[in-house]
């Protein structure tokens, strides 16, 4: 390696390691986890950090983060994941909805859809159910929106961990997450 090849690398390694610092130093001042700063980094939604809001208690429901917010149950992004066929596979819904999982199983084409158990779901995105966003996971995953999350101008969702949620309009958010919209909640009777 050459004085100027050596010289090169360490500038490229003192550059990652600032961004490393600028994602921690964001994730710290936001509340939001380390893994979704660095998200929103890449996805060039830095701004975004001063619009996280950060709770003492836990939001892990979306009645408790609708509680906190002050906004209505169905504005909460609730980020579930599920096994299609042993798949894990991210469903994006209201909060005041359910998932109807027989209507994830047609829409997928899948023979089977069950919830995903804890360990999956930590494996699959990185983070701990009740924390889960709707983008920014360790693996790419395929993700349903369904349609009632577009019934409103601004949608609250978890930045990562139980205590953090951030506002973004539900056609951003299904575009970040890279979301098919389709229509897979619990019909009711």
């Amino acid at each position: 390696m050459t004085t100027t090849a050596a010289t090169d690398a360490e500038d490229a390694e003192d550059a990652e390691d600032a961004e490393d610092a600028e994602d921690a130093e964001n994730a710290a001042r936001s509340g939001a986890n380390p893994r979704f700063a660095e998200a929103l980094r890449e996805l060039g939604l830095d701004d975004l950090h001063a619009r996280i809001r950060r709770f003492p208690d836990a939001t892990r429901t979306a009645a408790e983060a609708a509680a906190a917010v002050g906004c209505e149950l169905s504005q909460i992004c609730k980020s579930l994941i599920f096994a299609a066929d042993g798949v894990p596979v991210l469903v994006l819904m209201d909060g005041a909805s359910r998932v109807d999982v027989e209507r994830v199983r047609e829409e997928l084409g899948a023979e089977k859809v069950t919830r995903a158990k804890a360990d999956v779901v930590r494996e699959t995105t990185g983070y701990a159910i009740g924390g889960v966003p709707p983008f920014g996971h360790r693996t790419r995953t395929r993700v349903l929106a369904d349609r009632s999350l577009l019934e409103h101008e601004l949608v609250w969702a978890a930045a990562g961990n139980p205590h953090a949620v951030f506002p973004m309009g539900p056609e951003d958010l299904v575009a970040h997450a890279g979301a098919t919209v389709v229509d897979v909640r619990e019909r009711t009777p």
